[in-house]
């Protein structure tokens, strides 16, 4: 698997490599496999492809900041990003791994494998509720994926020096929680890791055998995506 270790300037153009990684791997005729490491420069609400807004995240509190609202191309619930939270993102072939295909085994794999990688730096990491990591009963992780012909994008925030007042302050209550939250507050429910930013990327690296640098990422897609969709208002915001 190849390595990409790369943030760009601004939010919609971070989400925008995402999508052009699992859109160039299903031109690419043949499995192409990629992990992305990044760790947005300043804060931004990414909500899920399918997500309110209104409904998810505090509208008004992010206006008066300037905190951006972004839509992502998977599923799940709004998160919050910024300085403190690493991102990754993982493309997955279906020609190399077919059992995927099935939504539960694509979160198991890629989550169990994470757990296993974290652990060495922070003992007690474990999968809970359908995509979250966690330690003890706050979570740290959130993940989500978007499904197309050839190959998958799973992708999420790994919290490790994170704001956590920032979250209840730019997100409402999310309309569905697992069952281990057990309706507690965003500040009761978020935890950060006790690990540096090195280790969580030398985890990763490691857990995906991501050695070989990726050097020729899709410029031109990311161009294109952001125009189309992240940079655009009304997809971000659409109800």
């Amino acid at each position: 698997m190849k390595l990409l270790d790369l943030t760009l300037p601004t939010p919609a153009e971070n989400l925008a490599l995402d999508e052009a990684l699992l859109e160039a791997a299903e031109r690419a005729g043949q499995p192409t496999e990629v992990l992305r490491v990044w760790e947005s420069p300043t804060p931004a609400v990414i909500i899920g492809r399918a997500s309110q807004a209104a409904a998810e995240v505090e509208l008004d509190y992010c206006r008066d900041h300037q905190i951006p609202v972004l839509r992502r191309g998977s599923g799940g619930a709004a998160v919050v990003i910024g300085p403190g939270c690493l991102m990754y993102a993982v493309v997955l072939s279906y020609d190399l791994h077919p059992e995927l295909r099935m939504i539960s085994r694509a979160h198991c794999f890629v989550l169990q494998r994470l757990a296993e990688a974290l652990r060495p730096y922070q003992p007690g990491v474990a999968c809970q509720g359908s995509s979250d990591l966690t330690v003890g009963v706050r979570k740290f992780s959130g993940n989500s994926l978007r499904c197309r012909r050839s190959h998958l994008l799973y992708h999420g925030t790994l919290l490790y020096n994170f704001t956590l007042d920032s979250v209840g302050q730019c997100l409402r209550a999310p309309p569905r929680q697992p069952d281990y939250r057990e309706s507690r507050e965003h500040g009761e429910f978020v935890c950060n890791l006790d690990v540096s930013p090195d280790d969580v990327r030398t985890g990763l690296r490691r857990a995906w055998c991501a050695e070989e640098n990726l050097t020729d990422w899709p410029a031109d897609l990311v161009r294109q995506f952001v125009a189309e969709r992240f940079g655009d208002d009304d997809w971000n915001l659409r109800r």
